[in-house]
């Protein structure tokens, strides 16, 4: 089986696949300094729910933000089960042009999300990944990465918020009813989720200005379930997205 892993910023997924079917899928919170021997036991117990070892992954892929996780995975998968690790990176075969001014800059995430989309939505499209930033990814139509843009997410906002205003206390990040809050907790999330919202959806109809044309938008991410209901942009929710395409990845360069 495939065992493909997205190590991000905050959490990591992982998904578990028997041929193009995803078997099991794990989220669990990325640690930097976690040792390869503590990785392998923690991983292993996520295996274990789902009645699998170690034993039953013959291949990994990986994506990975945090270097040192990266090098964690390399050891993982040589000494739990036996097995090459395909790390997305220069020189791993994505199928999809990368026309951005140094492609070696952009996150390996985002390419993996952008190949996903185009298999399973076609092209022209958007992804929008809500995570430790939210990132909108752009597709051309003719299949190329465009490039994209960057910003803070709603947890990481939230954090230097509460950090920096002293009277604020923290809130739970759900949706309040009305944009105009009649209390301070409302008016918090107020700004943060549907603040969060309406900057995607700005952002999203600037891209369609300079594409010259509307895409499919596509919304992943933990977040992505809460979120996307906010934003009037969203056509389609799809949290398994980044796995999909480490797997079509993996297929491609073997």
């Amino acid at each position: 089986m495939l065992l493909a892993v997205d190590v991000g910023n905050t959490q990591t997924v992982l998904g578990l696949f028997e041929g193009n079917e995803l078997d099991g899928h794990w989220r669990i919170s990325t640690r930097g300094s976690l040792a390869a021997d503590e990785l392998r036991v923690q991983v292993g117990g996520l295996l274990a729910l789902d009645g699998r070892t170690w034993a039953d992954v013959s291949q990994v892929v990986l994506c990975s933000v945090v270097p040192p996780l990266t090098l964690a995975w390399e050891e993982v998968a040589r000494e739990a089960c036996s097995c090459e690790i395909l790390i997305v990176g220069p020189g791993v075969k994505t199928g999809m042009a990368i026309r951005y001014d140094n492609p070696h800059e952009v996150g390996a995430d985002r390419i993996v999300n952008g190949v996903a989309a185009i298999a399973t939505y076609g092209s022209p499209v958007i992804v929008v990944d809500f995570g430790t930033a939210t990132t909108l990814d752009v597709i051309s139509r003719d299949g190329a990465y465009l490039g994209g843009a960057i910003a803070p997410g709603v947890e990481t906002s939230a954090e230097a918020l509460f950090a920096k205003a002293a009277r604020l206390s923290k809130v739970d990040l759900e949706p309040p009813a009305h944009v105009i809050g009649t209390n301070t907790r409302e008016s918090v999330q107020a700004g943060l989720l549907l603040g969060e919202a309406a900057m995607v959806d700005g952002l999203v109809r600037r891209i369609w200005v300079e594409l010259g044309e509307e895409t499919s938008v596509v919304a992943t991410g933990g977040l992505a379930p809460r979120m996307a209901p906010l934003c009037d942009t969203v056509d389609h929710v799809d949290v398994d997205l980044t796995l999909k395409g480490l797997r079509i990845i993996r297929d491609l360069n073997t």
